[in-house]
Parts: structure tokens; sequence; C-alpha cells
């Protein structure tokens, strides 16, 4: 019997990408996406029994009503993939209030809010994956509160480990390294913070324009795995990486 598969940030990139793989592969996906239309183009492409739903996972509100919503359909799921995150470049001197409200409240409530919707809709077997990132270990710049969130999401998935490990559910890690999905269009930054973006990393030995980068479709494989571990096994972290074929 198939599993009933939430993936938040499902609208594009590796969340559009997992749940394109795991629909082909008999499972129920359910893409949940801040813009409705993005989540709806996604399922329509995937068709069978994909749904779309509305979740603004920064709020509390939007995650109540969203995980509401699925259970009239699917009482029961068994994985959460938390992958919804703001990715921007710009220094804590800059930042706006918006920018720095919405990337905490994307990056690490979001996934708090998503887990605490979905716990009490699994039953044991059930499995939580939290989508870390590589910047925790390597020395971008202009991304102190991206690496923040991404560090504080690990730290929860720690925690969640041991207060999930009596009701049989299990919670890893999966650190995302750079990924690279065709078609998808470039991320809305301000121009001139992306130059010094490119140019401090590359001050810091990190050149963006010859780094490896993996296709999303590539890096689906991971979570299958995690997914089909043997009930008796647990992995607590997976780090992904690019490399040059």
């Amino acid at each position: 019997m198939g599993k009933t598969i939430v993936i938040t940030g499902a609208g594009a990139g590796l969340g559009r990408a997992l749940a394109r793989r795991f629909a082909s592969e008999g499972e129920t996906v359910i893409l949940l996406g801040r813009t409705l239309s993005k989540v709806e183009e996604a399922a329509r492409e995937i068709g069978g029994s994909a749904m779309a739903v509305e979740c603004d996972v920064a709020s509390a509100d939007s995650v109540r009503k969203a995980f509401a919503t699925v259970a009239e359909t699917y009482p029961k799921i068994d994985v959460l993939i938390n992958n919804a995150a703001i990715y921007e470049p710009f220094t804590v001197a800059e930042a706006t209030d918006a920018q720095i409200d919405d990337i905490i409240a994307t990056n690490l409530n979001g996934p708090i809010y998503c887990c605490r919707a979905a716990i009490p809709m699994m039953e044991k077997g059930g499995q939580i994956i939290n989508v870390g990132s590589e910047s925790i270990a390597v020395p971008f710049v202009m991304l102190s509160l991206y690496q923040t969130t991404k560090a504080g999401l690990e730290r929860f998935t720690e925690a969640l480990v041991e207060e999930l490990e009596p009701a049989g559910i299990r919670v890893t890690t999966v650190r995302a390294g750079p990924m690279y999905e065709p078609g998808k269009t470039a991320p809305g930054w301000d121009q001139d913070a992306a130059m010094r973006f490119h140019g401090g990393c590359a001050a810091k030995g990190i050149d963006l324009r010859t780094r490896p980068i993996s296709q999303t479709e590539n890096v689906t494989g991971v979570f299958r795995s995690v997914l089909d571990l043997p009930p008796d096994v647990r992995v607590l972290h997976v780090s992904v990486g690019a490399r040059r074929p």
C-alpha cells in the first residue's frame, strides 16, 4: 500500500521533483505551497491523486487550515517533508524588518508549525524529513540568518527524534547542497546584493560560477532511500552534495 506524503514548498524546485518522483512510484502526494496556482499546476502535471493545498508555512493559521483541509481527504499521513524555505543574501545591518521576519518565520517556525500539525495525523512508522542546508558548514557570506535558521532546524530535528521515538515516528535531517531545476526562473534578489554575495563568496574561496551543482531530480533518490529504511533502522542525518559527473 502506498504512502501518503505531504511536501511543503512543492510548487517548484526540490519539492516539485520529490512530488513527481513519489507519485510516479505509486505514492499519494500532497503538495503544499504559498502560491496556490503553482502547486495546482504541479499537481495537474503529476496527475493521479496528487492534491494541491495552499499553505504559507510562516503563518500558524495557514498551516492549521492547510492540514485541516488535508485531513478531510487523508486523516492519516505517513510522511511529512519540510522543504519550504527562503534563501536570500543580505547583511544584518542592511536587513529590513520583513526580510528578518520572513526568513525566520518560513525557515524555522514553518517546519515547527507543520510538525505540530502533522504529528497527530501520524501513526507508528511515520516519518518526518526536515531539509537542512550545506550553508551551516560552508562559509558563505551574507547568509547569516539563513544559516541560523537551518542550524536551528537541525537542532530541532535532533530534539524531535527523541520526543517521537516512543510513538515510533522517525525524524531525519537531509542537509542539501546546491541544486538546479531546469526551467526555473532566477530568484528575484536585489542585483547589488547578489553581486556582493558572489564577490564575497569568491573572496572566501567559493566560486559560485564553477562550483558543481546537482539536478533536483537526481537528489530525490536520497529521500526515497530514507523512506524505504527497514523499521528497525533509523538515520538521523544525511548530507547531500554535488559533484561533477
